[in-house]
């Protein structure tokens, strides 16, 4: 079972911080070059809306993995490294859900409604939250890697 939970979380923080690179580091520099905001947000609104949902899954199942991981061994015997990684995790879940509900959904009704400025804004503060769960993603991934020489 171990196997398995571990393959399933590490497969998930795979594919939520490698995304996050990959619009972050390489789409979004391009995409602001090449692109005017007419074409550029609505760009943005259809990529988050096929990565959303894999975001989503990936939460639950890094969430799932990691808690049935820590039930395994109980919360007290687990190692302070696991309990960093599991406060990072949940401050990066709870960011996605604002960005989720919150910013995300401006620069849908601001895409809708060709309302450039809103969706620009929506976008700016989506860029700046996914920047600050990109550097919480690496530095989990040390906090886990790194992390049995915390003690």
């Amino acid at each position: 079972m171990k196997p398995l939970l571990l393959f399933l979380h590490l497969a998930s923080v795979v594919l939520w911080v490698g995304g996050m690179f990959f619009a972050y580091m390489c789409l979004r520099p391009v995409a602001a070059r090449q692109l005017q905001p007419p074409q550029r947000l609505p760009l943005w609104a259809a990529v988050f809306a096929r990565f959303f949902p894999w975001v989503w899954l990936a939460v639950m199942l890094i969430l799932a993995s990691g808690l049935a991981m820590i039930l395994q061994v109980g919360f007290a015997a687990a190692p302070l490294n696991w309990h960093l990684m599991m406060t990072a995790g949940i401050v990066m879940m709870l960011i996605f859900a604002y960005v989720f509900f919150a910013p995300y959904g401006h620069l849908r009704r601001g895409v809708q409604a060709q309302d450039w400025q809103r969706a620009g804004a929506a976008l700016n503060q989506i860029r700046r939250l996914i920047g600050v769960n990109l550097i919480l993603g690496f530095a989990t991934v040390a906090i886990a890697t790194l992390g049995q020489w915390l003690g």
